[in-house]
């Protein structure tokens, strides 16, 4: 079978979901001189604002998943929830880049877990649950505590909580609501980090330097880079990435959330088939963005420079609590002259959505985490 041909500048890129990911792949996108298309249930979305075409239909319209697939040259994700069906009628008339099977072992907890055990890769033990008798065999066999998720659409922190207690079974169990779940044994973990690999439809495989990641009500706050953790280990870390995408076959970007335990070891937690928001520092702290990235792994250009512009970078979320009572201080967060801005065209502000984020590239990662962070507070702060 003959090589695909590259993707060149000038072509359509389709993207499947509109929020804020799909935003700054539009922009990379654009800048390289691609035109975009966004597919996605929402209207005046983060992405379609910035696109060149904002398809609105429901992902489960197969007609109109195929008229949105016959109008451009390659299909990518900005999130991995989309349902199966819409990648595979997306497929029928346009590349999906990643595949398809990337999307269905990384959007249900239980196939990705089951699939990173079965070649090998560290995960925490777990337990498909579908009963309470397996819930309480669960605990029997890997202990308390632990975590219990629904095994699909969890991100941010829903859809899972922590099971202290035999007592509290009955309950945890019930807050399921019938969905399948996965119970995991705890993690005493020292610190998160990831991973964001790239790789072209020939096998060329790039990564990012390793990210450190900080969480606040299980929510993203901070994320520096480099982490700090040995060389070595950060270079396990990118192998442990590679195989993985490798594994999967993936043509395009792959993010590898891992803990780092106490005793040194790395775990694989989750992976994203997209950009990342751990990886939103990329935009002013490397040579190359994520989302540069992605279109060029998808499009079959090479891959770009994943160097770090100054020795540290570090990024803070913005949340929609910055809103309340009223608009953040713009001017004093920007007082910096490092600082970086970037918003994500939502109206509604509320407590938890991700409205924006600052980045910043300095000297040290502690100097670029010091500056971010106090930046961030100045958006609100009195006087």
């Amino acid at each position: 079978m003959a090589a695909a041909k590259p993707v060149p500048p000038g072509a359509v890129i389709g993207v499947l979901g509109s929020g804020q990911l799909g935003r700054m792949l539009a922009l990379a996108a654009r800048q390289l001189g691609y035109r975009v298309h966004v597919y996605s249930p929402e209207s005046d979305s983060p992405a379609g604002q910035v696109s060149d075409v904002e398809i609105v239909a429901s992902y489960e319209d197969q007609d109109r998943v195929r008229a949105f697939a016959r109008g451009v040259q390659v299909v990518t994700f900005e999130f991995e929830n989309v349902p199966a069906i819409t990648s595979r009628t997306a497929a029928e008339l346009a590349p999906v880049r990643p595949d398809g099977h990337v999307l269905h072992i990384t959007q249900q907890r239980l196939r990705e877990k089951t699939f990173l055990r079965d070649r090998g890769f560290p995960t925490t033990p777990f337990r498909r649950i579908e009963r309470l008798d397996d819930l309480e065999t669960a605990i029997l066999e890997l202990g308390l505590p632990g975590i219990l998720k629904t095994a699909s659409f969890g991100y941010d922190g829903k859809g899972q909580q922590k099971v202290a207690t035999a007592a509290g079974l009955a309950a945890a169990f019930a807050a399921l609501n019938g969905s399948e779940g996965i119970y995991e044994a705890y993690v005493d973990f020292e610190r998160e980090i990831s991973v964001i690999g790239a790789r072209t439809m020939t096998g060329e495989f790039v990564a990012f330097p390793v990210f450190e990641n900080r969480h606040e009500n299980h929510i993203l706050d901070v994320t520096f880079a480099p982490a700090a953790i040995p060389s070595a280990l950060a270079a396990e870390a990118i192998e442990l990435a590679r195989g993985i995408l490798e594994s999967l076959n993936v043509v395009g970007l792959l993010t590898v959330e891992l803990f780092v335990t106490r005793s040194g070891r790395l775990l694989v937690n989750e992976l994203a088939p997209r950009t990342h928001n751990s990886g939103h520092l990329t935009l002013d702290g490397c040579v190359t963005s994520q989302f540069e990235q992605q279109v060029r792994a998808i499009c079959g250009l090479p891959l770009g420079s994943t160097a770090l512009r100054r020795p540290g970078a570090a990024m803070a979320n913005l949340l929609g609590h910055l809103w309340i009572p009223s608009t953040p201080a713009w001017t004093a967060a920007l007082a910096d002259p490092d600082v970086k801005l970037h918003l994500y065209g939502k109206s509604d502000a509320r407590v938890g959505r991700k409205m924006g984020h600052l980045t910043i590239a300095a000297d040290s990662t502690d100097e670029a985490v010091r500056r971010v962070v106090a930046a961030r507070h100045r958006l609100t702060a009195i006087g």
